[in-house]
């Protein structure tokens, strides 16, 4: 039997992974990783409960465990590039990057560190390894609970050494693993807010860590018409249509974030249709990109569908460019683009520009 290290935010899911390898008969090391002020924030995978919660079950099953403190780690690639995306106006996903460099990067080392075999994780997703031997990144058996959109940087070297005990399992069957095992997180709900800001509100946190952003701007129409005043160019999205804060007669989306004019802009939904767009920071799981152009499904958003289009990759900027086959609504800078091929994970990219 392995020796793994496992990550245990304080969940049902990475509580039942733990226990469900500790049953097997490895050796298990559960790690509750520190990734912010306890006094900052007291919910999701962050703060005191969630590591009285982590430890109880690491206790409850008898194994060991740990809580190193990460919080340099997480605010130099996590906290600082939230901040750094909003200044250019993007929309960041602060979730791909604590998995990229906290959750299995950090983690990896730490398992290096210790001597330790394996990593885990509660995450829905799979991996397998092909006769080729390269290791494939595959969608969670339970596609509403599909996370592979969040670790989709995973690539040879981590899969290698990452093992996910739950990603051929539903929802439903963890939470029943959980009770079997008597967890008292069984029926602890689950958490879908962002971890380090205060209540899950991310213009809180812009408003105590970055309150540069936050200054008061016009919001006009496509034709620069003013419409009426916004609290900070931060606090919006490409495609929002919620909390726009202006009366047009018809209903309004937010169409491009521009923060060097402090400026939103907005008009009817149909403004919103993109061909494509440009990626940077793209990454392939198995370590180099395709050859020439690819036919893939590509998901836009963590929770949206994976649409048909075209991928060009090019291996030597680092940088990919998509053409859907149909016109996609929504597509906002900043966010990570997925790449699929059915339930396959080929990589992905953040968005780096929309093209009409």
């Amino acid at each position: 039997m392995a020796s793994v290290l496992v990550a245990m935010s304080g969940g049902v899911d990475s509580s039942v992974a733990a226990c469900l390898l500790h049953e097997a008969g490895h050796e298990v090391l559960g790690s509750h990783l520190k990734l912010v002020d306890g006094a900052s924030t007291d919910h999701g995978c962050c703060g005191p409960q969630a590591e009285t919660d982590a430890r109880a079950v690491a206790e409850h099953a008898g194994f060991a465990f740990e809580t190193p403190d990460l919080r340099g780690r997480f605010a130099d690639h996590v906290l600082d590039d939230f901040v750094s995306e909003h200044e250019q106006g993007r929309t960041p996903n602060p979730c791909v990057r604590c998995n990229q460099h906290i959750k299995f990067g950090a983690l990896i080392e730490r398992a290096d560190e210790l001597g330790i075999d394996l990593v885990a994780t509660g995450h829905y997703v799979r991996s397998d390894r092909g006769d080729d031997g390269r290791w494939r990144l595959l969608r969670g058996r339970d596609r509403a609970k599909d996370q592979s959109y969040m670790v989709h940087t995973l690539g040879q070297r981590e899969l290698a050494r990452v093992v996910f005990p739950i990603g051929g399992q539903t929802k439903e069957e963890t939470r029943a693993h959980a009770r079997r095992l008597g967890l008292p997180v069984a029926d602890k709900p689950d958490s879908q807010e962002l971890c380090f800001a205060p209540s899950g509100d991310a213009g809180g946190f812009l408003r105590t860590h970055a309150p540069h952003l936050l200054r008061e701007g016009d919001v006009v129409s496509p034709d620069g018409r003013p419409l009426g005043t916004h609290a900070g160019a931060a606090l919006y999205t490409v495609g929002q249509r919620r909390g726009v804060g202006v009366s047009t007669g018809e209903r309004s989306y937010v169409l491009e974030v521009d923060p060097r004019a402090n400026r939103v802009v907005v008009g009817p939904g149909e403004m919103l249709a993109r061909r494509g767009f440009e990626g940077d920071r793209v990454t392939w799981v198995a370590g180099e990109p395709p050859g020439g152009a690819l036919k893939v499904e590509v998901q836009i958003r963590y929770r949206g569908s994976a649409v048909p289009a075209m991928l060009l990759a090019s291996s030597e900027r680092g940088s990919a460019r998509v053409e859907f086959d149909a016109p996609q609504r929504a597509v906002a800078p900043g966010q990570s683009a997925v790449f699929y091929r059915g339930d396959e994970v080929l990589g992905g990219a953040r968005i780096k520009r929309a093209f009409p």
